[in-house]
């Protein structure tokens, strides 16, 4: 071990044979794999370092999370305008519509993303979105209007799973934080859609249901238009500007050692380094002698990966039981939390407007939109400090790292949305909820952090996928709870708006208490 290492791997990080046999078989990866994956990370360290390449590719995959959020909180903004000018029976099937197509793009480009890698799910899923999204600007019925919007959600679902796996896996352990800097990007992504929606919607809205055609209601289409077309500029930067290479992780899991050191020098190229580590060095490092593969061509790997597809990959991640009761509660954390998000975030322009009926002007709500989803930039900033904190300071190991950070961001959210309901005065209104919008985004910066880190690479797209597709399936039940909540005390438009409030303040309460019950910490380690 060189000096440089020694200074940069807490000494529990150094593995001998026998505990490296150990710990792969802990984290449910083979002991070739492990000894693979660690030697890349030595290179990822020492040679590679965080230049020119990983900067690009955290700019890229941060686009892919600001659009996963632009278009949740874009459904959220455009439901009271919707609701005027195409009467649906409910316009929280909007909502509703919107995760049915995010649970299948989260199970689709997350499992394809371990099938067949990780290159196609990044540079396809924006343009799905951005395509629908345009389109679904000039839906003339309601009908037509869920059906585009459940196409945006299959595109732009696959991006937290996916592009989160992607910056994870070519990055060096000194950078992991950036992980959790991520998600500052997915609060920028509801602040761009709030800016963009204020003037448009606050200028080009009809002011009463009764009165209230398509020719006087055109800003909620401006809005999808324009976030549209902001999402297909992001496809092009990442498909025609970007040159992203498959991951050496995935590549490695699937025995392509070769090209997983191209790949490997290509990146030392661009930050203007070179790389020592050779083909030869992984198969001696696993104790394999294994030859150069004949290269298959695409139509056989696609054939190859869906021949196997079963539970290969879903297996490995319950293999200990370790490893299953921390898969099984991080999964449940993700339900838990897609539920309770979207029951608040989800309609926040209704109860902006039913909570203080007083004031509730169009400008009014969407000016307090846009505050609260400037305090959720922090949020996210915050996070990010105290998991680099973490990593640094051995003390925060005992203090229980991401899961303790995770736990008082997510059980602060839920107190504030508790205080919400008992709001009186705009001013408190948009208190608490700017509050709330901050501790959700720290809360949601450690988990995306924590959630592809305690995954194993050639596992870890169907673990993301696993986490986002029961968030996207318990999140289709938020607008049936509202409907029902509110339908049963005879309208929207009064105190039983808090209902939905009750019952995701209770969830992220319920998280945070599961939290502290995850094994495994990952503070200070280098992902496999």
């Amino acid at each position: 071990m060189n000096d440089i290492e020694k200074e940069s791997d807490p000494p529990e990080l150094a593995y001998s044979s026998e505990s490296l046999s150990v710990a792969a078989r802990e984290d449910g990866v083979s002991a070739a794999y492990e000894a693979k994956s660690r030697l890349i990370n030595e290179h990822l360290q020492n040679e590679i370092g965080f230049g020119r390449y990983q900067l690009q590719l955290f700019i890229l995959t941060g686009l892919g999370w600001a659009a996963d959020n632009i278009w949740l909180q874009g459904v959220a903004i455009i439901l009271p305008q919707v609701q005027s000018e195409l009467h649906p029976v409910r316009v929280e099937f909007t909502t509703l519509s919107l995760y049915v197509g995010l649970i299948l793009g989260a199970s689709t480009w997350g499992i394809l993303a371990d099938l067949i890698g990780r290159r196609l799910s990044f540079n396809i899923t924006l343009f799905i979105a951005g395509v629908f999204g345009v389109a679904a600007g000039g839906a003339n019925n309601f009908t037509t209007l869920a059906s585009l919007v459940a196409c945006i959600g299959f595109g732009v679902g696959g991006n937290l799973p996916v592009d989160g796996a992607i910056f994870l896996e070519f990055i060096p352990k000194s950078h992991q934080w950036l992980l959790t800097l991520l998600s500052a990007w997915w609060a920028l992504g509801q602040l761009f859609a709030s800016l963009i929606a204020w003037p448009l919607i606050g200028n080009f809205s009809c002011t009463s249901a009764n009165d209230c055609p398509k020719s006087s209601n055109m800003g909620w289409r401006y809005t999808f238009y324009v976030l549209g077309g902001v999402t297909l500029i992001m496809w092009i930067l990442r498909y025609v500007v970007f040159d992203l290479q498959e991951s050496p992780k995935y590549l490695i899991g699937r025995g392509q050692d070769e090209k997983a050191i191209k790949v490997l020098q290509h990146i030392a190229r661009v930050n203007g380094r070179t790389i020592t580590l050779t083909a030869e060095s992984l198969r001696k490092a696993s104790g394999t002698q294994d030859t150069a593969s004949t290269p298959l061509t695409t139509r056989q790997l696609i054939q190859q990966s869906f021949s196997s597809v079963s539970l290969s990959h879903v297996k490995p991640l319950f293999s200990t039981r370790r490893l299953a009761i921390n898969t099984t509660i991080t999964i449940a954390l993700w339900g838990l939390i897609g539920l309770a998000y979207p029951l608040f975030n989800g309609f926040i322009t209704l109860y902006l407007t039913t909570q203080v009926p007083s004031d509730s002007s169009i400008s009014t709500t969407y000016r307090n939109y846009s505050i609260i989803s400037i305090m959720g930039v922090p949020g996210s900033i915050i996070a990010c400090l105290v998991v680099d904190w973490s990593r640094k300071n051995r003390s925060a190991f005992a203090m229980g790292g991401r899961k303790v950070t995770m736990a008082v961001s997510t059980a602060l959210t839920g107190v504030f949305l508790f205080l919400f309901t008992t709001s009186k005065t705009n001013a408190a209104v948009l208190g608490f909820s700017c509050a709330s919008g901050l501790t959700q985004n720290a809360m949601y910066g450690v988990l995306y952090a924590y959630t592809p880190e305690v995954f194993p690479a050639p596992h870890r797209g169907t673990g993301d996928a696993l986490c986002s597709a029961f968030n996207r399936i318990t999140g289709i039940l938020a607008p049936v709870i509202k409907i029902v909540t509110t339908t049963a005390a005879g309208t929207a438009a009064n105190g039983s708006a808090n209902g939905p409030i009750f019952v995701s303040a209770s969830l992220f309460l319920v998280a945070a208490i599961l939290m502290l019950f995850l094994p495994i910490e990952t503070a200070g380690k280098a992902a496999l």
